[in-house]
């Protein structure tokens, strides 16, 4: 990093040079076009279980680079991605694999993009569950539309305690509905939010310690590295363990401060400080 983060182009996990050009034909321009095609090229394992395919297929939400999910997807079907997948040619994945199939599409196109990690409170009444999304500007200059392409099409959504609830538009998330790792931080440390809603789905997963580590991931993730949600460096395992102490919230505290300036060079600067920068075992 130089002191700016360019989101137009891809970062280490969303590199598409090695896709053959002939699967990202006739991409669209439209960022709301694009939003729209993971929901037809990626399917949760919940989902895809009830199809019973092949064991080995699990495997593919392990999969952290675009390009790779993008070949499996070729290996299950080789039309262009522009093309809907039945549910059963789908590369399985998480959340977070949608967000990031979208973004390294998005940025394909020129348009600046990034993943966000945090906590959508639209699943389930009272609860804020782990979840990715994708932030695009529809043009230079212009404020960031935060989008979830895994629920786009999805117009009648749970209120969110968080904010208004609610979408009209399916294209954008309102206030409230998602909130980034550093944003659920201040709501909690201001005594505005319960940790104990935050946390994993089907988990014993909730408190403080599921905000801290999406803090972390949210902050890679806009260094344009965008991990899976199940990986833990620097003191990520020790904070799981609650054995980290004031100094290390202090941290998080920098961090939710940090992301929420929106400022490419202090992001890029504390990124590259401490023990937060991403590990190159990760991005593989």
């Amino acid at each position: 990093m130089t002191g700016t983060i360019d989101y137009t182009s891809p970062g280490p996990l969303t590199d598409l040079a090695t896709i053959d050009r002939g699967a990202l034909a006739d991409l669209p321009e439209d960022p709301a076009a694009i939003l729209r095609l993971a929901q037809h090229l990626v399917i949760q394992p919940g989902d895809a279980g009830q199809l019973s395919p092949p064991p080995g297929r699990f495997g593919e939400n392990q999969f952290r680079p675009a390009a790779r999910l993008i070949r499996a997807l070729l290996a299950l079907d080789p039309s262009p991605l522009t093309v809907a997948r039945p549910p059963e040619r789908r590369v399985i994945g998480t959340c977070r694999h949608f967000a990031v199939l979208t973004c390294a599409l998005l940025r394909h196109r020129g348009i600046a993009a990034r993943v966000r990690c945090g906590f959508g409170a639209y699943f389930q009444p009272g609860l804020a569950l782990d979840h990715w999304v994708v932030e695009f500007r529809p043009a230079a200059g212009a404020p960031w539309v935060r989008a979830d392409p895994e629920t786009i099409a999805v117009t009648t959504l749970p209120p969110s305690p968080f904010g208004p609830g609610g979408r009209p538009d399916p294209a954008a998330l309102r206030p409230g509905e998602f909130l980034t790792g550093g944003e659920a931080w201040v709501l909690f440390r201001a005594g505005r939010a319960d940790a104990a809603v935050f946390g994993v789905p089907g988990t014993e997963n909730f408190g403080p310690a599921e905000i801290r580590g999406n803090a972390i991931r949210d902050l890679a993730a806009l260094n344009r590295v965008e991990i899976l949600p199940w990986d833990e460096w620097g003191r990520m395992e020790a904070s799981y363990q609650d054995r980290t102490g004031p100094g290390y919230d202090a941290l998080i505290d920098t961090i939710a401060a940090t992301c929420a300036t929106d400022d490419p060079a202090a992001v890029a600067a504390l990124y590259k400080s401490e023990d937060l920068e991403v590990p190159p075992t990760l991005l593989l």
